[in-house]
């Protein structure tokens, strides 16, 4: 149980830390938030707990066709913003995007043969 707690507190650390920074600097924030620093230590974890270099090359490849279908919500949450769309309504639309995105991903990916 330690174990689990120590990965929780340093990931919890990260966003902490990444909000932090935001407060006093958005682009510096946004620069360490894209870092994929959330992945690394998942691989970290990963490789500690299996030592499974399959296992870790599956998930950082399938984590790069993950990524994909979030991105565009860092586009539409701040058009939604200028356009006098409130923070939270501008957020749930973002992540309605992205979860409609991942479902159009998971169908696509059997066929273009995709490793999810």
């Amino acid at each position: 149980m330690s174990y689990f707690a120590l990965k929780a507190i340093l990931s919890g650390l990260l966003i902490a830390a990444i909000s932090e920074i935001a407060r006093r600097s958005p682009a510096v924030a946004a620069l360490v938030a894209s870092l994929p620093l959330v992945s690394i230590l998942a691989m970290v974890w990963l490789w500690r707990d299996t030592s499974d270099a399959a296992r870790i090359a599956a998930h950082a490849e399938a984590t790069f066709w993950y990524v994909l279908p979030s991105l565009p919500m860092f586009l539409l949450l701040p058009w939604l913003i200028r356009q006098g769309i409130g923070f939270w309504p501008a957020l749930g639309l973002g992540a309605a995007l992205t979860v409609a995105l991942y479902f159009l991903l998971t169908w696509l990916a059997p066929r273009f043969n995709l490793p999810l």
